[in-house]
């Protein structure tokens, strides 16, 4: 009962305090951005340019008036008041230029010491954005094709049906058409499994559908991608990935693995609620073993020069035609229009791309990926017409953040009527690890269904 009505106070001040933020609300800077990336068919790309630009300064010049950054960083301290939760870092792209790039409350709520730009999170499954990434770097060197097939680089991958392995192609990996049951062995995962022994066992899962036919969320299944690269290119994956990706787009502080968060010079700590509040814990290791699927760590300021090059303003690293490849539509997902109260209002249809998610929000294209292991939170969105980008992490298993997404697209796209900051719901994304879910017992692999095809 104590903790219903400290729950509910917190509720009633964080509405009390964001109430004339939400309020304010308006069009602003509607006119779609001249230059803004359309889709195009795949295409062979040639290999990337040895000699780099240096990545944008956060001290880049601020857009048109129009656009009031500060009011979403008023949103974000707020998020962060009296302890509502520990921290939180928020990014904002917009026009090609960083215009909000800020880290709010703590890392550690025993040990405080202050969230900035270049404090490490852990980024659970938006790292699988930077599988697929990876994966279509090789396809532009014309080293893969996203229709190889995934047993003539892993050879001893085996599936229930007997044809069925040979069908997955690296397009479905990334896609989350395997045909495995939804979230296949992650609950072994959390368990302690290890990786290699979990993907031979994939051998006698039971199928939802043969491959390429319908959607279920994967982490073990998707991190098979690993392998891939580096059977194609003999370097281990997070080695491919430092090298073609953080280190030519000025990710700095990004890493893989419990090692690479722990080796950071400042990182926020995982909290869960507890009696007297929010519990600091040490990370589990277990989601790192999908490498692929959940092993990067970022900071804000890493994650915003991730949006600017996923906006098409790094066409040195990553081209259009890649682009466009990777964020469009492959398979429906319609459990994610089913999730928190803005995702039902908002969304008109959602699909899986590429390591991306690509929704209508209210006739607007929006390429998305959420994250949750636990103790963290991560969203990223693109709202390509406006040439906007917004990722933000926070160090706690509070949904209360999740919010502050669509309270700016909805500001940006001059949509009336939303009060998502209010919510005090699980955001309803199947971006969250499958083990910290509700699940009957018996075993994930034979329990869960495919989404529709």
């Amino acid at each position: 009962m104590k903790e219903r009505i400290r729950r509910q106070t917190w509720r009633a001040g964080l509405i009390a305090g964001l109430l004339p933020f939400a309020l304010g609300s308006a069009a602003q800077d509607a006119t779609p951005i001249a230059g803004t990336i359309t889709r195009l068919p795949p295409a062979p790309g040639s290999a990337l340019p040895a000699a780099l630009p240096e990545p944008v300064a956060a001290t880049s010049t601020a857009p048109a008036p129009a656009f009031d950054a500060s009011r979403f960083e008023a949103m974000a301290e707020a998020l962060v008041a009296n302890g509502r939760i520990p921290g939180l870092a928020m990014a904002i792209v917009k026009g090609g230029r960083i215009v909000s790039l800020r880290g709010y409350g703590v890392t550690d709520a025993r040990d405080p010491q202050p969230v900035d730009a270049h404090t490490v999170f852990r980024l659970a499954s938006l790292s699988k954005s930077f599988a697929a990434t990876m994966a279509g770097m090789l396809v532009n060197d014309g080293m893969l094709r996203w229709d190889s097939r995934l047993v003539d680089y892993v050879p001893s991958f085996r599936m229930s049906r007997p044809e069925a392995a040979a069908q997955v192609t690296v397009a479905d990996l990334l896609s989350h058409r395997t045909g495995l049951p939804r979230n296949a062995f992650d609950r072994d995962l959390e368990g302690n499994a290890q990786y290699h022994d979990l993907t031979l066992r994939i051998a006698d899962a039971p199928m939802a559908c043969a491959p390429g036919e319908c959607y279920a969320y994967q982490n073990v299944a998707f991190s098979l991608i690993g392998d891939i690269v580096f059977a194609t290119t003999g370097r281990f994956y997070s080695e491919e990935v430092a090298r073609r990706i953080f280190k030519p787009l000025g990710m700095h502080d990004a890493s893989y693995g419990l090692e690479g968060l722990e080796a950071s010079a400042r990182w926020a700590r995982p909290h869960v609620r507890g009696r007297g509040g929010w519990v600091p814990l040490m990370p589990k290791p277990n989601y790192y073993r999908v490498a692929p699927a959940a092993g990067v760590n970022a900071s804000i300021s890493d994650l915003a020069q991730w949006l600017l090059a996923q906006g098409g303003h790094r066409p040195d690293v990553l081209p259009a035609p890649l682009l466009a490849t990777l964020h469009a539509p492959l398979v429906p997902t319609p459990s994610e229009i089913r999730g928190s109260s803005w995702r039902r209002a908002r969304l008109q249809h959602a699909s899986y791309a590429l390591g991306w998610r690509e929704y209508d929000y209210a006739g607007h294209a929006v390429v998305f990926h959420g994250g949750a292991v636990q103790g963290y939170r991560g969203m990223m969105a693109l709202l390509p017409e406006q040439d906007l980008g917004v990722a933000i992490l926070w160090n706690s298993e509070s949904a209360l953040p999740s919010g502050l997404l669509p309270t700016i697209l909805d500001s940006v796209l001059g949509l009336q009527g939303g009060r998502w900051l209010d919510e005090d719901t699980l955001d309803g994304s199947e971006d969250l690890l499958y083990a910290e879910r509700a699940a009957p017992p018996g075993g994930n692999a034979s329990r869960a269904k495919a989404s529709p095809p």
